[in-house]
């Protein structure tokens, strides 16, 4: 049935199709219709920074921005969900046309720059949710805030989402908000995890729960640069790193077609990129930190790439938008 609906909706502009099908599974999440896509797959439960997930496959954040949908995704049987990006105002993202299609590859090109209702309008609908499972919370900073008022970005974001969220993701890896990947480097980056951990400990104690901090990182870094982050989210403490976030390399495409349009590559062509990101990390990482494998995994085989490279949970984002929901079915079946 994907396969009939997926050809119609790769008829229509992208990100048309892609607000379209938010809107259909939020309106009928809890209707007879939802029996489309609802999934029951076997039990492949995995504990991860103190939390049991069903299973380890789940959805990367960006697809459900405004966490409009977590009912309808999770009836398809991800082990979690990770909405966001959200910051701490709304903001409308980049001028479109944003999101590109590359068919012939399997990929996406995005330069949305994190469009989004704002964090309190994200926190109304994860308090209204019907879905119980593993909720993740993707945060930013809004494109008009300093690159030295960012914490502040990231504490007002972190502060609001810490009692509804499962774990809390810090994004410093979009390609689209100007000088946002600046944070991944030397003091820059430093700053902003001790600001953030500071912080998490006092929520900690307000709320009488701890909620994982984690960080999701580029695929575009040098081997060095991803081992001074290693050794830097194991002096910080940080819970978990999410490898990785898209990519400004256009190598590996077939289509040059949409190659010249800015904006951060996602899919198939990411997939070797993100994989040795993987195992470079998971040599330096403290044992107790996962890692979350995300970047072209379109089969049971790719997710299982990443696993034996050292994730100890995937994500997936492209490969599902081509592939549909049976890709989750496939990799939680062979694990």
């Amino acid at each position: 049935m994907y396969n009939l609906v997926r050809k119609w909706l790769f008829n229509q502009d992208a990100e048309r199709s892609h607000d379209w099908t938010l809107g259909f599974l939020s309106r009928f999440a809890n209707t007879p219709l939802s029996m489309a896509w609802r999934q029951k797959l076997p039990a492949k439960p995995v504990t991860v920074m103190g939390i049991q997930f069903p299973n380890p496959v789940g959805l990367a954040a960006g697809l459900d921005k405004n966490a409009r949908c977590m009912t309808g995704f999770g009836q398809m049987g991800f082990g979690f969900i990770e909405v966001g990006t959200v910051t701490p105002k709304p903001q409308p993202g980049n001028p479109k046309p944003r999101l590109f299609r590359l068919v012939k590859d399997e990929a996406i090109i995005n330069r949305m720059g994190f469009n989004n209702d704002g964090v309190d309008a994200l926190v109304e609908q994860v308090k209204q949710r019907t879905y119980k499972g593993v909720l993740g919370i993707n945060i930013g900073k809004n494109k008009a805030t300093e690159e030295q008022d960012a914490l502040q970005d990231y504490v007002a974001c972190l502060i609001k989402v810490y009692p509804y969220a499962d774990y809390v993701t810090i994004n410093i890896s979009s390609p689209n908000t100007p000088g946002l990947r600046n944070f991944q480097h030397g003091d820059a980056l430093n700053s902003l995890l001790a600001g953030l951990k500071a912080e998490q400990k006092k929520l900690a104690e307000v709320h009488n729960k701890y909620v994982p901090l984690v960080v999701k990182i580029a695929p575009d870094l040098s081997p060095d640069e991803v081992r001074t982050m290693a050794v830097a989210f194991n002096e910080q403490g940080i819970d978990g790193v999410i490898a990785t976030n898209t990519t400004l390399s256009r190598d590996g495409l077939s289509d040059k077609t949409l190659a010249d349009e800015a904006g951060g590559l996602s899919g198939k062509p990411v997939r070797e990129r993100s994989t040795s990101v993987i195992r470079l990390l998971r040599d330096v990482l403290d044992d107790s930190i996962p890692i979350i494998g995300v970047g072209g995994i379109d089969s049971a085989a790719a997710a299982k790439e990443k696993l034996d490279a050292g994730a100890a949970l995937v994500q997936v984002y492209t490969g599902f938008i081509y592939k549909g929901p049976k890709l989750i079915k496939d990799i939680v079946n062979i694990l």
